[in-house]
């Protein structure tokens, strides 16, 4: 097989695909333009690409008809046209994990105790000088203590989020297409409406896959049903979020704070947000630890070295296809 991966990648999972095949890595420590990616793409027969890279029909039929696997190093892949390459009979895979969905989970707490003791502020203050001694009321917080969590997307990084808020002794809300009384049972979580949640809740954690009905469901309709005080943490898609509308919330003091690791127009950040004290802003790394890019990196790989032989791969995300999928 002759096969272009999009960027370089962390590891050495790549390695692998060199025995008995044809790889060409970019050149290039960046996102390859639209005109770039369908230069590459020309003549192969799989296309490792990231989260960054647009892969639709045009660019699938630039590749040429002997295509047959796309691999989205991603657990999303929103950045795919799924019906696009299954009508032309090609292969989609993604790369969930255990590894993955820990790694989201641990950074979700991460930004949600930032945010609530206010780490960012108090290191920026203590290295411009402003630290002249113990003082009492200066940059106090709110404990998580008794508060409430909610949890919009059960799913299994929000599950993950959730049991390690018992450790906080925190109630949990969480909503989700249909309850769940198994998590119910063990996290002592309970079901609510949107509505509910965002009333009831003093933090609002995202956890929801990027689609028609999730695309800014946060937005000036909802964020002023969130509870006074309240905070908002974006670990799941930036288009979730209509960020001119969070801009708003938080200059009007709507909610008391965010913390974003996924932009609405990646990697373009509303300058509004850049400049404000009460957020906090990652560079979409909340799947950044070393054992979630190694498994990631595992596991597009074997995706591809699958099809090469004729196996069906782990994570297919257009089943339908394998039966009528090109060969």
């Amino acid at each position: 097989m002759k096969i272009f991966v999009t960027r370089q990648i962390p590891g050495n999972a790549v390695d692998q695909l060199k025995s008995g095949h044809e790889v060409v890595v970019s050149d290039v420590d960046r996102p390859l333009t639209g005109a770039e990616l369908v230069e590459k793409v020309k003549g192969v027969d799989a296309v490792l690409c990231l989260l960054t890279d647009r892969i639709d029909g045009d660019l699938i039929d630039a590749a040429g008809p002997q295509l047959k696997i796309v691999s989205n190093y991603a657990v999303g892949f929103d950045n795919v046209d799924v019906k696009a390459a299954t009508d032309r009979g090609v292969v989609v895979t993604n790369t969930p994990s255990d590894e993955v969905n820990e790694a989201v989970a641990e950074h979700t707490w991460a930004l949600i105790l930032s945010l609530t003791r206010r780490i960012v502020e108090a290191d920026e203050a203590t290295r411009r000088g402003g630290y002249k001694g113990w003082e009492p009321d200066i940059f106090l917080g709110p404990s998580l203590i008794g508060k409430t969590l909610g949890i919009v997307g059960m799913g299994r990084i929000g599950s993950m989020v959730a049991r390690r808020a018992k450790g906080f002794n925190m109630n949990i809300l969480y909503n989700k297409r249909e309850p769940d009384p198994k998590l119910e049972a063990e996290l002592g979580a309970k079901f609510a409406s949107i509505d509910e949640l965002l009333a009831g809740s003093d933090i609002v954690s995202l956890h929801v896959p990027l689609t028609d009905e999730t695309r800014h469901m946060i937005n000036s309709t909802s964020l002023p049903k969130m509870k006074k005080g309240s905070y908002l943490v974006n670990t799941a898609r930036g288009p979730v979020v209509n960020e001119k509308d969070l801009v708003e919330a938080l200059r009007a003091g709507v909610i008391a704070g965010a913390g974003l690791d996924v932009f609405d127009n990646e990697p373009n950040i509303d300058p509004e947000l850049i400049g404000m004290e009460n957020i906090i802003l990652t560079p979409h790394i909340a799947s950044g630890t070393n054992e979630a890019r190694a498994k990631m990196g595992s596991q597009a790989v074997a995706a591809i070295l699958a099809v090469a032989a004729n196996q069906k791969p782990e994570n297919l995300v257009n089943p339908e296809v394998w039966e009528k999928r090109r060969r």
